[in-house]
């Protein structure tokens, strides 16, 4: 058994909420350096979308292995430690507690992790998304196990026929419920479409063997206000009874409307891009993904190839543009804002604090 866990935080960005700086990087990968030299990691690669930094990491020690987080959270400290020196901004920002208690949940990074038989070729993608909140995923992971006009597979290929099991989360009571796809698929959309109480935490082969799985941590509902993006990752596995690698990527050819962008309170469309232009700038953003394509062999990462740095997403990226366009004139208002119970998790209550006297 082999896992897979990418585990990502804001721990500094250059300037504002725009890039993690290249020696920052480097000051993180150094810890994982040491990690794998001690054996508790195979492989790993350290990615970066927006002022986000992604530690994809290999290892045989299971999902929330104490050893494996433990080191994540070191590499995020030293990190941190390094960009107040640097003087970047929003310094640990992601990182809402000064101990360690066994894992990285509950405590700021965002994780995603899957532990599975390797196949004999085993092709996974690791999405990396910023300015967006965890149900970002619930449109394109729909797309590619469920929507057969996304993913040709599912009527052309027998051992895709069964489909596919999605694990659903309600943010706020915390709970999870597995639907089963086609069977259920009107009772999975009826859930998925309401993407500030739902998102898809996982996805399932029906004897179990993992497909996808997202990280669904909300930094607003740990903090009680809003302290950041979410910024969730992402992890799908492809070809041989899963969807190809290019029918995963279709899923991403339409920007589609995600909650964040500025201050994570507005809608805003997904941009594909490749990992050197997931540098938001405009009203911080417009929201990004970056998909990295890695073989795993016997653990270890090859690649990664950068699958969004494609001509053939320039239309995605022109729609989103448009879309950016479009939903900026609306400045203040809704729909460009989100509506008020998501608003509620932003400091905006405090704005309106001052002028509760004023209605009468």
């Amino acid at each position: 058994m082999v896992t897979l866990s990418v585990i990502k935080a804001d721990i500094g960005s250059l300037p504002g909420h725009v890039r993690a700086p290249s020696k920052l990087v480097d000051r993180v990968r150094g810890v994982l350096e040491d990690g794998k030299s001690d054996g508790v990691l195979i492989d790993y690669y350290v990615g970066c979308c927006g002022d986000d930094i992604d530690l994809v990491m290999s290892h045989d020690h299971g999902v929330d292995s104490e050893e494996v987080h433990s080191l994540a959270w070191d590499a995020f400290q030293e990190g941190t430690e390094f960009a107040k020196e640097l003087g970047l901004y929003g310094a640990g920002q992601d990182l809402l507690s000064d101990a360690f208690s066994g894992n990285v949940k509950g405590l700021g990074p965002g994780s995603a992790e899957m532990e599975f038989d390797e196949r004999e070729s085993e092709p996974i993608l690791v999405f990396l998304c910023d300015k967006t909140s965890p149900s970002a995923f619930n449109y394109p992971l729909f797309k590619m196990f469920a929507d057969p006009f996304s993913t040709s597979g599912l009527v052309l290929d027998p051992s895709l026929h069964e489909g596919f099991d999605f694990e659903i989360l309600d943010y706020y009571e915390g709970d999870t419920a597995t639907l089963s796809c086609p069977e259920e698929m009107y009772d999975i959309l009826s859930l998925l479409g309401i993407v500030s109480k739902y998102s898809i935490e996982s996805v399932s082969k029906k004897d179990g063997r993992p497909a996808a799985v997202v990280s669904t941590e909300k930094l607003n509902l740990m903090a009680g206000e809003y302290v950041g993006k979410d910024d969730p990752v992402a992890v799908v596995r492809c070809q041989s009874g899963f969807p190809a690698v290019g029918e995963a990527l279709e899923a991403f050819s339409f920007p589609h409307l995600v909650p964040g962008w500025m201050r994570g309170s507005h809608n805003g469309p997904l941009m594909p891009v490749s990992e050197e232009d997931a540098t938001p700038t405009r009203f911080d953003g417009p929201p990004r993904v970056v998909a990295l394509g890695f073989q795993l062999n016997n653990g270890k990462l090859e690649g990664p190839r950068d699958l969004f740095d494609d001509p053939s997403f320039n239309t995605a990226r022109k729609k989103a543009n448009e879309a950016a366009e479009y939903m900026r004139n609306h400045g203040p208002f809704q729909p460009h804002l989100l509506s008020e119970d998501e608003l509620e998790y932003t400091t905006v209550p405090k704005v309106l604090e001052k002028l509760e006297n004023r209605f009468k």
